[in-house]
């Protein structure tokens, strides 16, 4: 049997975002289903940012190499990586093949993709957020690489919309994203109570990177989470658990965890979730849950694949655009105001029946989208192969 070497871009081997250890986790899964079907075997190379996280997946055998600006320079690095692999599948981070973010992130973005491109080694860019490109080179360096790419896959709409601009003619295909697929331990559900998870991003508690509202959120994203948490325990009929979905004491603007402490700590009621071993862990907590408010998507994906009742807090048009393409409109909309917001929230909650006939009416669209990724990769890796 053949053996394909294929590279995990930009995928994480450990994961303080356990959202982007999903996508790795989901991806790596969904890429073994596709290997078998094509009748070949693989093994894998995660290629991505070093990261003091928790392991992503269980695979102790799983090379992976730390991208760093003396990783891409070394005769021995990068490229010595690219040629040894068949192929490589570049997810981006999930979200990160934009010019939004800083224009070094952006370089090490292009670089990455342009390199395998140069070197004759198949691109495929797995399912991902592409753009938004608005400016200069970036735009036409993007379109490039989407033009000589063997395949793209977005994971929304929206996504497709941009490529119509950026790279016109290029067949990209529409699946979904590939942590639906992320394995995970459905646990039982508590009876009495309801249980209610609270992933508070602590990125949006301080305002963004740069602070001030950098997202441009219609709410305020801390004034709305103190008002709920303060209308759930008035209730008097549910529990309240705080679901950090990125560790990072490191990065304290991004740490939801410093964030729960903090909420604890003000709200002695709250129940705080120990540290996740990893994103498949979330989500079988997430599982036994009655009904969670996110703003991680990869929090609320975790809850939406195992069917629990979701309200996403959006701050990015991500969120849209995965949601949209699922006819789920049970979102928090970036330009809700924060009494408008709060009432989406709680109207949510007593509503959840009806949350959650519209969770398993989206189940053959996910299905339908993980299957086409499947195929299609399926027969990719044969033509590879061959």
């Amino acid at each position: 049997m053949k053996t394909l070497h294929i590279g995990l871009l930009w995928h994480v081997a450990r994961a303080t975002n356990l959202g982007v250890g999903a996508l790795t986790a989901g991806n790596l899964a969904l890429a073994r289903t596709a290997l078998a079907r094509a009748g070949v075997s693989g093994r894998f190379t995660i290629i991505g940012p070093r990261d003091p996280g928790p392991l992503s997946v269980p695979d102790q055998d799983l090379a992976h190499k730390d991208i760093s600006g003396r990783y891409m320079i070394n005769p021995s690095g990068f490229m010595a990586d690219v040629r040894a692999c068949d192929i490589m599948l570049d997810i981006s981070g999930g979200d990160s093949f934009t010019d939004i973010y800083p224009d070094k992130r952006f370089a090490y973005m292009a670089a990455t993709k342009i390199l395998p491109i140069l070197a004759g080694t198949p691109l495929v860019l797995s399912p991902q957020t592409i753009g938004p490109f608005s400016r200069q080179p970036h735009s036409a360096i993007a379109g490039w690489i989407c033009r000589n790419a063997r395949a793209v896959f977005t994971r929304d709409a929206l996504s497709i919309t941009a490529m119509a601009t950026l790279a016109p003619g290029v067949a990209a295909t529409q699946v979904v994203d590939v942590a639906f697929a992320l394995p995970f331990t459905q646990r039982a559900k508590t009876p009495g109570r309801v249980q209610i998870g609270l992933n508070v991003s602590g990125l949006l508690m301080n305002g963004g990177y740069a602070g001030g509202n950098q997202y441009g959120l219609g709410f305020d994203y801390a004034d709305l989470t103190h008002r709920l948490i303060a209308a759930l325990l008035a209730r008097g009929d549910c529990d309240i658990h705080m679901v950090p979905h990125v560790i990072a004491p490191h990065i304290p603007t991004d740490d939801d965890a410093a964030a729960a402490d903090a909420l604890v700590a003000r709200y002695p009621a709250i129940r705080r979730h120990a540290d996740f071993t990893s994103a498949s862990d979330a989500k079988s907590f997430i599982s036994g849950l009655d009904f969670l408010v996110g703003a991680r998507m990869h929090a609320t994906i975790g809850a939406f694949s195992s069917g629990v009742p979701v309200v996403p807090v959006s701050y990015s048009r991500k969120f849209e655009g995965l949601f949209g393409a699922l006819g789920y409109d049970w979102l928090v909309r970036r330009d809700m105001t924060t009494d408008a917001a709060l009432e989406r929230i709680l109207t949510a909650l007593d509503q959840r029946d009806a949350m959650a006939a519209d969770i398993a009416a989206a189940r053959p669209l996910i299905d339908a989208g993980l299957e086409a990724y499947i195929q299609r990769m399926a027969a990719i890796f044969a033509e590879v192969a061959r």
